[in-house]
């Protein structure tokens, strides 16, 4: 199979693999923790690196439950332990070349990779905890050593690779080598932008929402139970029914205000209403570990009233009609008229998971993708709701700035798809030359079981 077919599939088949790869990662490690290594048995050693019996059960047993197999077990335990290997090789160069990670990088990483795990299964953490038996915070800490390494092995490889370039006749030779048959469908994709108008919220709204978060202190003092009021009264759909529950969280993961608020808390205490870009909550502490709490919320979301969302749909429409009828560029619009911060950058949409302007269907959430699907390139939407990201209702005019079919890619269209493809299989071969020029100077030991695997004849271990 050829890197370009990997590399170009449609954006969100290549995304889905990613989550389902990083969920079966974490359950690798989680498990793995667990092991009694005294128990366990070696079946390689690179350099100072050792490659457990479990290593690799534990990563076999969990493909199996993720993916149908079509090869033979020991085939399939032949690429596992290839892969193994490669990590471990890199590795030990990180102790060479005293790479380390500071606790602050491993900590940003965690807690971005969990929060795209929270993100796969429907932002509910509770499923997460459930299938492993344990809190967020406990799996943080069981798979904290297992990420280092990961982040010490991206790092070499980008050591590795960094010098690598691709120049245009490399790109236009890598696309020639491609049979017509082997070539990938890129899915229709999307380039939209948006002005947004936010609604006020009236003052006696604000009012009105800061006295009944009191309301809700003074019942808790009083001694009714702080997570049944958040199931009734929260605006948080994340954790209204889990009690207002936001598990353990560490430093750095929340709204500064919020965060402020939390780590002064002692346990039990509840904060007084504080705002946030989200709206207005009141906090309780339940456990504090160091540099990690573990806090209930209760959140009210100021909502305009009535006449203001009619007011801001109005505005929107006069807005489009003075767009069209003068022909202003849209960026230069976005500007003029919008209340979002990305009008500074010509209020482009962005795609948060490619940090490109072009989005595939399941990229965009099902109310946005049917406004975007009947739109023509150069064309506005009348005003739509909108929920932003920090969860304000919210109404935009949306501009599709291109609609792109689905076909198979060409150099015009899709020259940075090719361009990047044909880079990422020289950054490949590159790395293979390392390993192969590696092996010769790394004492590495396996298992009579896996010398027969095709990687060891490859690589020329001895």
């Amino acid at each position: 199979m050829s890197s370009f077919f990997v590399i170009s599939q449609p954006i969100i088949k290549m995304m889905k693999k990613f989550l389902s790869t990083l969920l079966l990662l974490a359950s690798v490690l989680v498990c793995t923790a667990q092991t009694n290594y005294f128990l366990d048995g070696i079946i390689g050693v690179v350099g100072k690196e050792v490659i457990l019996k479990s290593d690799l059960e534990k990563v076999y047993a969990e493909y199996s439950n993720q993916y149908s197999l079509d090869e033979d077990e020991h085939d399939l335990k032949c690429q596992l332990m290839q892969q193994l290997v490669f990590q471990k090789l890199l590795i030990h160069q990180a102790d060479l070349d005293s790479i380390t990670i500071t606790n602050d990088e491993l900590d940003n990483t965690i807690n971005y990779r969990m929060a795209m795990m929270i993100q796969q299964v429907g932002g509910n953490e509770k499923i997460i905890e459930d299938y492993y038996h344990k809190s967020i915070a406990e799996i943080k800490q069981d798979i904290r050593p297992d990420i280092y390494d990961q982040m010490l092995v991206e790092m070499v490889q980008q050591n590795i690779t960094s010098d690598v370039i691709i120049t245009p006749s490399e790109v236009k030779e890598f696309m020639q080598r491609i049979p017509a048959d082997s070539l990938p469908t890129i899915q229709t994709t999307y380039e939209f932008g948006h002005i947004v108008k936010i609604p006020p919220v009236s003052e006696d709204e604000i009012v009105s929402i800061k006295e009944q978060l009191e309301s809700y202190r003074e019942r808790v003092l009083r001694g009714e139970r702080f997570s049944m009021l958040a199931r009734l009264y929260s605006d948080d759909p994340g954790t209204a029914s889990k009690g207002g529950d936001l598990g353990f969280v560490d430093r750095g993961t929340l709204y500064p205000e919020f965060e402020a608020a939390a780590f002064a808390l002692h346990t039990g205490e509840i904060s007084p209403v504080i705002k946030t870009q989200a709206g207005y909550h009141i906090i309780q502490m339940i456990e504090r570990r160091g540099e990690s709490i573990h806090v209930a919320h209760i959140l009210i979301q100021p909502k305009p009233s009535a006449d203001e969302q009619v007011k801001a749909i109005e505005y929107l429409d006069s807005v489009r009609q003075v767009i069209i009828a003068n022909k202003t560029d849209f960026s230069e619009a976005a500007e003029l008229y919008s209340d979002a911060p990305d009008k500074m950058a010509g209020g482009w949409v962005v795609n948060p998971y490619t940090n490109s302007y072009k989005f595939e269907k399941d990229y965009i959430d099902a109310s946005t993708f049917l406004t975007v699907d009947k739109l023509i390139p150069g064309e506005y939407s009348s005003p739509v709701p909108y929920v932003n990201e920090d969860g304000i209702m919210t109404y935009r005019l949306i501009y599709l700035k291109s609609k792109v079919a689905a076909h198979q890619p060409n150099m015009f269209e899709d020259y940075d798809y090719i361009k990047n493809a044909a880079l990422e299989e020289k950054k490949y071969n590159t790395l293979q030359k390392w390993i192969v020029n590696k092996v010769k100077v790394t004492s590495i030991k396996l298992n009579d079981e896996y010398k027969d695997c095709p990687f060891v004849e490859e690589w020329q271990i001895p």
